[in-house]
């Protein structure tokens, strides 16, 4: 267990957005006070093959995500929120990021459970019911539908804990939550960085929003 409900011990975050709260790890941003994305890095492993398992909700709008195989202090690739100071690098993330949504529209709703690539040009690389694969050279392409991307939003539970898993093996990352194949992504560039050791971390989104955290296991196979 990476978190003890007691203290950010091995955590690196802005005290402004992240506190522990009853036993559980809390992000906040607040209405009127945007402060651009925000990250908690675990600073103590950087794991490449892993499960990691936590539970996790969402309240009051807004979005997020867990970070894995990552690393801090890359120059953002997007635009700040005007009138904001420049990003504080040392906890930005960058790289492999399993997406946690609050349904405020159907496209924010769709998002939970794909993968996407946190501050680089690739982007989504599987959509929630996709299995995708990369391989050197290559446009990367469909491999299989899990399912329809609609229907398993069904699994995803709004303003309640939703158990969340990240399997990572070599090349294979999937996501799982409430115990449904959400995505998979297969790397078959062994240079690539989506297949490097890195940080496990967690983000909030520049929204007003609240994001929970709670019961982190690491079960590390490097």
């Amino acid at each position: 267990q990476i978190f003890d409900g007691k203290s950010f011990d091995g955590w690196d975050a802005d005290a402004s957005i992240w506190r522990v709260e009853n036993g559980v790890m809390v992000g906040e941003t607040l209405e009127g006070k945007p402060k651009g994305n925000s990250y908690i890095v675990y600073r103590r492993e950087k794991p490449r093959d892993f499960d990691l398992k936590l539970q996790m909700k969402i309240e009051k709008g807004g979005g997020g995500g867990i970070q894995y195989r990552s690393v801090t202090g890359i120059p953002w690739t997007r635009q700040q929120p005007a009138g904001l100071p420049p990003y504080d690098l040392k906890f930005m993330m960058t790289g492999p990021q399993a997406d946690f949504w609050f349904p405020v529209s159907a496209q924010t709703a769709s998002y939970t459970g794909q993968w996407y690539s946190e501050n680089t040009m690739q982007g989504i690389l599987a959509y929630r019911g996709q299995v995708t694969q990369a391989l050197p050279g290559q446009t990367n392409r469909l491999v299989a539908n899990i399912g329809d991307k609609q229907a398993l939003g069904g699994y995803v539970k709004v303003n309640e804990w939703n158990d969340y898993e990240i399997i990572a093996r070599g090349g294979v990352m999937l996501h799982i939550m409430n115990g449904q194949l959400m995505a998979v992504f297969i790397d078959d560039n062994k240079d690539s960085v989506n297949n490097q050791p890195g940080f496990i971390g967690f983000e909030i989104e520049s929204q007003p929003c609240r994001i929970s955290v709670r019961n982190i296991w690491l079960r590390k196979f490097d």
